[in-house]
């Protein structure tokens, strides 16, 4: 599941992504426009900026804008800097694995190989989505890009 700092970060990388190229944008902007608490988005717009997504510009026409094109930056990326791991448990995971405190034989789990299939499945999703898509504003410009790739 989507965490509020996942789903805020989210909604701030949008925002950015509709700037004009070279416009930038305050956090209070940013909170405002999106209804986020501005002390939460604080946080996340720093680990963005520390992830190199972002890039920020003190003073008078400063603020933060995106580091790179929204086009070159995958929603995977942001989710798992801000989120962490994909998979749906631990076991599941390919950077965070651990084993089940319950789990006496991890290969031969049936709900470990079926949330495999998910993570993967998500991944595969998520890793091929562009920011650019993400933030288009119709439907089937997010959609029909990712059902041609994968048909």
């Amino acid at each position: 599941m989507l965490t509020k700092k996942g789903k805020y970060g989210l909604k701030a990388m949008v925002d950015l992504a509709q700037l004009q190229p070279g416009e930038t944008a305050f956090i209070t902007e940013i909170a405002l426009r999106n209804n986020l608490p501005k002390k939460f988005l604080d946080t996340i717009m720093l680990e963005l900026r520390n992830a190199g997504f972002l890039r920020s510009k003190k003073g008078p026409g400063g603020g933060y804008a995106l580091a790179r094109p929204a086009s070159e930056i995958r929603v995977g990326q942001v989710i798992r800097t801000l989120d962490g791991p994909l998979a749906p448990i631990r076991c599941a995971s390919r950077t965070a694995y651990e084993v089940c405190d319950d789990c006496s034989d991890p290969e031969n789990c049936h709900v470990r190989r079926s949330m495999i299939v998910v993570r993967d499945a998500v991944a595969d999703i998520l890793d091929n989505m562009t920011l650019a898509q993400f933030a288009a504003s119709e439907k089937d410009a997010v959609v029909a890009p990712l059902l041609s790739e994968a048909g």
